[in-house]
């Protein structure tokens, strides 16, 4: 009988795993997430939903539409970290189709579709690239420091390539000037800040996002901008927690009866869900809500 490996062993090879994935893009799907993929984009064309049609929010509602009951999983994205890996290297990319956080069903609702844009059938590589170019500041995988970890930046460096175009202002926001330093102030609660040079960059970025513009919609005036925002618009949740933007990240849903609802992967309830409080009620119940981010997804 073989001798067990050890425990440290054992993490270095699942972190050599997970590694993997990032050369250069994951180089093979679980049965179920290819599956999956290829049932959304043929979901897609079988209707006519491509960019001649469609805007791509509501394409991308269409794929939310299948994935709902999919189960909700966080920290996805770290777990090369917890097994080991080094932040500080090219990080993997992380993607699936049978589990979400909120972040990732937006990034991977919009992928789907921009994927079988144009009657294409969508492969694995090419979700995958999309998936890469929203996550990551300028479209470009590098260490964990190069991953958009403020929601507000992901709106923001978007919106600088063409992927979103933000309407925060246009819709009455106003500027949240606070300074973001929630993830250096909680360094504990970030595996990867472990590492001083790693905590070194986040540094960097919070201070390179003080000028960084938030146009927040309050939540006492979403009534009366909500009829200016369509399905397939992505929201994020501000929060007056000190340091950090937003809590959640979301759709903006308007189903056969108009009205604007919340498709999203929330943490209760546990799976992707259509919410039954409208957006304004939604957003009232939120503790400590501040209001929204708007941002229209483009095709680009």
């Amino acid at each position: 009988m073989e001798n067990p490996i050890s425990r440290r062993e054992m993490l270095a090879r699942s972190a050599g795993m997970l590694a993997a994935t990032a050369l250069p893009y994951p180089l093979f799907a679980a049965s179920p997430d290819e599956s999956r993929l290829k049932a959304w984009g043929a979901a897609l064309r079988s209707i006519g939903m491509n960019r001649r049609a469609l805007p791509l929010g509501p394409r991308a509602i269409r794929v939310g539409e299948l994935a709902i009951g999919t189960p909700y999983e966080p920290y996805t994205l770290e777990a090369y970290i917890k097994a080991g890996g080094d932040p500080k290297g090219l990080e993997p990319l992380i993607v699936s189709l049978t589990r979400f956080d909120c972040v990732t069903l937006v990034e991977s609702c919009l992928a789907v579709a921009r994927a079988s844009d144009d009657g294409r059938r969508p492969t694995w590589q090419k979700f995958s690239r999309e998936v890469e170019r929203m996550r990551y500041r300028g479209g470009k995988r590098g260490g964990y420091a190069s991953r958009l970890h403020y929601f507000s930046e992901w709106i923001s460096d978007g919106e600088k390539r063409g992927l979103v175009k933000n309407l925060g202002q246009e819709l009455g926001g106003v500027n949240d000037t606070r300074p973001l330093r929630f993830m250096t102030e909680h360094r504990s609660s970030y595996p990867a800040l472990a590492d001083d040079q790693v905590y070194a960059k986040i540094g960097e970025m919070e201070k390179s996002l003080d000028g960084n513009p938030r146009w927040v919609i309050a939540t006492d005036r979403i009534v009366e901008i909500q009829d200016k925002i369509q399905t397939g618009d992505v929201l994020a949740f501000a929060t007056a927690i000190p340091g950090i933007d937003v809590t959640h990240a979301a759709f903006a849903y308007r189903g056969n009866d108009g009205v604007l609802r919340v498709l999203h992967a929330p943490l209760s309830g546990g799976a992707v869900e259509i919410t039954r409080t409208t957006l304004p009620e939604y957003v009232a119940r939120i503790r400590r809500s501040t209001g929204i981010l708007v941002a229209r997804p483009l095709s680009a």
